[in-house]
């Protein structure tokens, strides 16, 4: 194993020393628990947005704490939920009167973890919801999840929920805007080689020279199928119509019923794309992917969009969701109204993404 670092166990730790030498003016870091923070919060009178996850796939999600984003994110150890006393305390720190949204992707540890960190917020008389990110197509269960994994459509919602809160919208509305985003979203992904955890020292699966793994998740998780490798525009049309022809989706998520003051259970459906549909695409690298290799598959996903009546309004291309350094890619749609177009073009200031400041 060869890799940049000094003891694997203070990985994450220097990493977020790193990052708060790097982007004073953004962000600040606590260190015990850890999270990192907006440098101006709390943001008095707005809703705080506060997401997080194992690290490993930076910039996601600490990357993208600043203004237009998010207000906190939780680093857990490499591809490991964070623990609710993170959750509870970024949420203190950011906490300005309007309220929490807990942005979660679908994986079990976090939805376990950010629903604990809810019901400790909620007895310290902050308003939370949580809505869940699962916009995976590739499997309906996983290893780590029970239903569709959180990938791609995570990063869109961080934003355009981002620009709502930094607009004004109130608890309620930016959690239907995140709901909304999440329903409008499906992801693919493939791998061309496993990514090493330094704790493990060794690859997490093995893929011969000539094979990739499609639909894998953003921690080595299997996927559809292991294949021999075809050519750029084959995988790309193989991810595209996985995603452009996949079917309604419905499933049974726990949110929380202000009014019955409860976790309850809640029947959501996420339609299939259909002619006609503006997007937002999103090719992703995993971390080990040149960018000149991603504008390849942009090109093809663009032809693939256009021949099925979808017209891409907005584009977001590189390496967001990392998965340490494995090679691969993902690709995100996002059916988006005027509403998200608008919310998507607003003003972002973050580490890992910023434009029109």
């Amino acid at each position: 194993m060869k890799k940049l670092i000094n003891k694997p166990e203070d990985i994450v730790k220097e990493e977020l020393e790193g990052m708060a030498l790097a982007y004073p003016s953004m962000i600040k870091v606590s260190l015990e628990p850890k999270f990192i923070y907006r440098a101006d919060a709390p943001v008095q009178g707005k809703v705080a947005l506060i997401s997080g996850g194992g690290s490993g796939h930076e910039p996601m999600h600490g990357g993208f704490v600043g203004k237009g984003m998010l207000d906190a994110a939780c680093a857990g150890e490499i591809f490991t939920s964070p623990t609710p006393d993170q959750m509870l305390e970024a949420a203190k720190k950011v906490n300005g009167g309007a309220g929490i949204l807990y942005i979660v992707k679908n994986y079990t540890g976090d939805v376990m973890n950010f629903e604990m960190a809810a019901d400790l917020a909620r007895s310290e008389n902050m308003k939370v919801q949580n809505i869940l990110i699962d916009d995976d197509v590739a499997v309906k269960d996983s290893l780590w999840t029970a239903g569709r994994r959180g990938v791609g459509t995570t990063v869109i919602a961080e934003k355009i929920t981002g620009a709502g809160a930094e607009k004004g919208y109130d608890l309620t509305k930016v959690a239907d805007l995140c709901r909304n985003v999440n329903a409008s979203g499906r992801s693919m992904g493939l791998a061309l080689t496993s990514c090493t955890v330094p704790a493990a020292g060794k690859p997490t699966f093995v893929l011969g020279d000539d094979e990739i793994e499609m639909g894998i998740g953003i921690h080595g998780e299997p996927g559809r199928t292991r294949m021999k490798i075809k050519s750029a525009d084959e995988l790309t049309e193989m991810m595209a119509l996985s995603i452009i022809e996949d079917g309604d989706y419905s499933r049974t998520v726990h949110e929380w019923d202000e009014k019955k003051g409860d976790w309850v259970d809640v029947t959501l459906v996420n339609k299939a794309f259909k002619e006609g549909d503006q997007v937002i695409a999103f090719v992703n690298g995993m971390g080990g992917t040149p960018n000149i290799e991603l504008q390849i598959i942009y090109r093809k996903l663009n032809e693939v969009c256009e021949k099925k009546g979808l017209k891409i309004a907005r584009n977001l291309i590189g390496s967001y969701i990392t998965s340490l350094e494995m090679q691969g890619c993902s690709i995100t749609l996002v059916r988006a109204d005027q509403e998200m177009i608008e919310l998507w073009d607003a003003p972002v200031k973050t580490p890992g993404l910023r434009w029109g400041i």
